[in-house]
């Protein structure tokens, strides 16, 4: 039984992640349990890139992500659930942050969309499939 569960969302495709949305919401109503969406921000701050960017553009990424992702939780669960949902906005890589999330919240299950992995992610692998291999608690992964 789940008490937490954690969903993992790219807000850059709304349509797409749809259904791992409604799946991890009919999973945290079958148990009763809260349900986190969180969708990770690129840390910008980390490389040669990040020099360019300002604090104050940082904050404008991270707080326009906290409004898209309510918007497609709303827009995909309705009104009433997505009051119940908590909305995280993370920086970094998306799996180390879905890992360090999951552990601090201590949830239960994550929730996670994978598609069809292209050539390079046999090499390299996707988010979904680092999550699967690390992660302490169980992953759900919804296939796109």
């Amino acid at each position: 039984m789940s008490k937490t569960i954690l969903c993992a969302v790219d807000i850059n495709r709304p349509d797409t992640e749809k259904d791992v949305l409604t799946t991890a919401a009919k999973l945290a109503e079958m148990d009763d349990a809260q349900l986190d969406v969180i969708t990770v921000v690129p840390d910008f701050g980390m490389t040669v890139v990040g020099a360019y960017f300002q604090d104050h553009q940082i904050e404008t990424a991270k707080s326009k992500a906290g409004e898209l992702l309510k918007e497609m939780t709303k827009s995909a669960l309705g009104a009433d659930m997505d009051a119940k949902v908590r909305h995280i906005v993370a920086m970094g890589t998306v799996y180390e942050e879905l890992l360090r999330i999951a552990d601090l919240n201590k949830s239960d299950l994550i929730v996670i969309g994978a598609s069809r992995p292209d050539f390079k992610d046999y090499l390299l692998g996707p988010n979904a499939a680092r999550v699967v291999r690390h992660s302490e608690c169980s992953v759900y992964v919804v296939r796109h």
